[in-house]
């Protein structure tokens, strides 16, 4: 989205995928604008890739799975290849945290924390590579079961633009923890980090082939990848149009798939609620990264008896917001691209059009540069439940509120959308706390808090349309492992 295929990429840096231990360029030679969102100018390309480089990739992990020293490398040593990786990751933080907030338009601030958060996944699977162990089963007299937990094979990790480093280091962390080898392709506008993991992967020792980047478009290199004979499982991070093509893919092949397609998540403020310290944990649970992210708290549903104390305080702090580049650092960044822009106008255009009441935006600084794809933030009061607005995903700085009678009438509005991947709950009732936290249907909510800094050890995944399988925590060590029965005959 957004960026254009050139031959040659004026004035930019040319970076290049890994694959089998080495960097590659596209077989075609076509090459892929990489343009920074805060003033819209390119400043470093990337190979176009297709079936052929795909192949090439799948090729070079399916060698280091059967061939090399990777799966029959003790999971102890694994998991110490990626705690070095981890170690080199925080040793590279500045490097990394300034690629990604350039690459993302994202501020230098979250860029930061990022990196953090990536090299904390590289940790904890690296702690938790040797600690999945498989079970024995009682069964008949003269008979011993037992179970192990082995790897998939290859897999193809397919990675989206909002949080490339977080998310690929889930990825490669279960993946490579349980002993597979992997195949990324990470989103054609935000490729870069992902390549310079992959470099430093080969410092931390991780064997060549075992870890592979290919970049390029989706309907291309992520179509070939998803579709490819010789990939033995596929996890993606993205949209559920984009998820159904994959898994469509993968089933003819009749892969398993870990889907995390995002969601439309509630947060419910209860009269008894500590509202000051709520305020702050509502704003920024919408506006981090632009708004762009899976897990956003894009609806906030208020008891009515404080819904015009909450929606008048949320509407100060919304007028107080200012978009701008990433290195200004300041609270929001620019959108991704252009055609994310646009559809989040679309949005608020057609919600304002159909009367609903806008009450407080933000602003963009004056000093942005006006080819950066900025939007400032907007915050909507008494949305209709019906409306796009409270439906969909708009993937952009949107807060829409909605009062709400009584509890159960907050669980109905939690749960009137097609999505379930994250919930908030804000109240000092106990009973209450646990009854919503049953009822709402979420793959993870949080009570009096909300994200919880990023929750490495946390599983994380949706219900309905929000997808299915887990990532994060021991869970993902599970859907990147399949279980095998041994039993044996001993008289």
């Amino acid at each position: 989205m957004g960026s254009h295929i050139t031959k040659t990429a004026a004035e930019a840096h040319a970076f290049m995928q890994v694959i089998d231990g080495g960097s590659a360029d596209a077989l075609s030679g076509r090459r892929i604008d990489v343009v920074c969102p805060s003033d819209g100018k390119v400043f470093a390309s990337i190979p176009a890739s297709g079936e052929a480089d795909v192949d090439k990739a799948v090729q070079a992990a399916r060698r280091a799975f059967d061939e090399g020293p990777w799966g029959r490398m003790p999971a102890v040593e694994r998991g110490r290849c990626l705690t070095r990786l981890g170690q080199l990751v925080a040793e590279n933080a500045e490097e990394l945290a300034a690629l990604e907030s350039r690459d993302t338009g994202k501020p230098l601030r979250q860029g930061k924390a990022d990196v953090t958060a990536a090299a904390r996944y590289y940790e904890f699977y690296g702690a938790a590579a040797d600690k999945i162990h498989g079970d024995t089963i009682p069964f008949l007299e003269g008979y011993t079961a037992l179970t192990l937990r082995e790897p998939h094979g290859v897999v193809a990790g397919i990675v989206p633009w909002n949080y490339p480093l977080q998310i690929l280091a889930r990825v490669v962390g279960a993946a490579l923890a349980m002993g597979n080898t992997l195949v990324a392709k990470p989103a054609e506008d935000a490729s870069l980090t992902a390549i310079r993991i992959a470099e430093l992967a080969l410092e931390a020792g991780i064997p060549v082939g075992v870890f592979n980047v290919v970049t390029g478009y989706g309907h291309e290199a992520g179509a070939a990848l998803s579709a490819h004979s010789q990939i033995d499982y596929v996890t993606f991070t993205g949209s559920p149009a984009t998820g159904t093509a994959i898994q469509q893919a993968a089933a003819l092949n009749n892969r398993g798939v870990t889907m995390e397609l995002g969601g439309k998540s509630p947060q419910i403020v209860f009269a008894d609620a500590d509202v000051e310290a709520a305020l702050p944990v509502l704003v920024n649970a919408i506006i981090q990264n632009g708004g762009q992210t899976c897990s956003a708290g894009s609806r906030i549903l208020i008891e009515k008896s404080i819904y015009q104390e909450v929606a008048a305080a949320l509407a100060e702090r919304f007028s107080a917001l200012v978009a701008g580049p990433h290195d200004a650092d300041l609270d929001i960044g620019a959108l991704i691209n252009p055609a994310q822009k646009a559809r989040v106008e679309g949005f608020v255009r057609a919600a304002e059009e159909a009367g609903t009441q806008v009450l407080a935006r933000g602003r963009i600084h004056e000093g942005a540069p006006q080819e950066g794809f900025y939007f400032p933030p907007v915050l909507f009061g008494a949305v209709d439940p019906a409306s796009a607005l409270a439906q969909e995903e708009v993937f952009g700085p949107v807060l829409s509120l909605f009062p709400f009678e009584d509890e159960a009438d907050a669980v109905r509005l939690a749960n009137s959308t097609e999505f379930g991947l994250v919930a908030g709950v804000w109240t000092h009732d106990g009973a209450r706390q646990h009854r919503v936290a049953k009822r709402v249907r979420a793959g993870q909510v949080y009570v009096n808090g909300y994200g919880a800094g990023g929750g490495i050890e946390l599983p994380f995944g949706g219900f309905k349309k929000s997808g299915h399988g887990r990532e994060k925590g021991f869970e993902a060590l599970y859907d990147m492992s399949a279980t095998k029965t041994i039993v044996f005959n001993h008289g």
